[in-house]
């Protein structure tokens, strides 16, 4: 406990307040659980979308905080992220789509699974793109950079250097341990709404990821 940050140490408790509501509602109310703890535009997939934006808006703001004393390679790679976060971002919640109540164009209400204008939830020949992409292969990338790439930061010097030059942030291992006690307990919950906790916690550890890398020093001006 002695290497986590206080904000660390905060988001931990967050998060295990999240999951255990959580199970106990998957567990002795599903309906509840389903209709309301994890239902669409709530506290939960809101708050997903309210993280990743942060973590975007953070990436942007050291993106130019930084701009003039960094190389080329760390602002694109510094920019890729702050996109892809934003993206996350507006997907979670359409775009805002419900929230201005904009209605959805002819070809989202035909090849969207809600009908809704995003992309996570098309249907390409039958097979939703949230699972082969969102899912399946969102899942290799975790891996990937969860439990590999900080393995490799350590033992090798050009994986170090490489990380560094495009300004990716490497994961503490209390941060990869995180993240694989928060799938573990996916096992207790069984709808499927569970994934919306997931997302909570994965845009809750990545913000933490991104306030304190292990290579904190891509975000110094040296």
């Amino acid at each position: 406990m002695k290497n986590l940050t206080t904000l660390d140490k905060i988001a931990y408790s967050f998060l295990i307040i999240i999951f255990g509501l959580g199970i106990y509602f998957a567990n002795t109310d599903l309906t509840y659980f389903d209709e309301v703890y994890t239902v669409e535009d709530g506290f939960v997939e809101n708050g997903s979308a309210i993280f990743l934006f942060i973590s975007s808006m953070l990436l942007l703001y050291r993106f130019f905080k930084l701009y003039k004393y960094k190389k080329t390679l760390w602002k694109v790679g510094i920019l890729a992220m702050s996109v892809l976060f934003f993206f996350g971002a507006g997907e979670e919640i359409s775009w805002g789509q419900r929230i201005f109540d904009v209605q959805s164009s002819e070809y989202f209400l035909q090849n969207n699974a809600q009908g809704e204008t995003n992309l996570h939830n098309m249907v390409v020949d039958g097979k939703k793109v949230n699972k082969i992409i969102f899912s399946q292969l969102l899942t290799v990338v975790l891996v990937l950079y969860l439990i590999v790439t900080p393995f490799l930061y350590r033992k090798f010097e050009w994986v170090k250097n490489l990380a560094n030059i495009f300004a990716v942030p490497i994961v503490k291992w209390h941060y990869t341990i995180a993240f694989l006690v928060g799938t573990a307990l996916l096992v207790f919950i069984s709808s499927n709404r569970k994934w919306e906790i997931y997302e909570l916690s994965f845009s809750v550890i990545f913000l933490l990821i991104f306030m304190s890398p292990l290579n904190k020093g891509i975000y110094t001006k040296q």
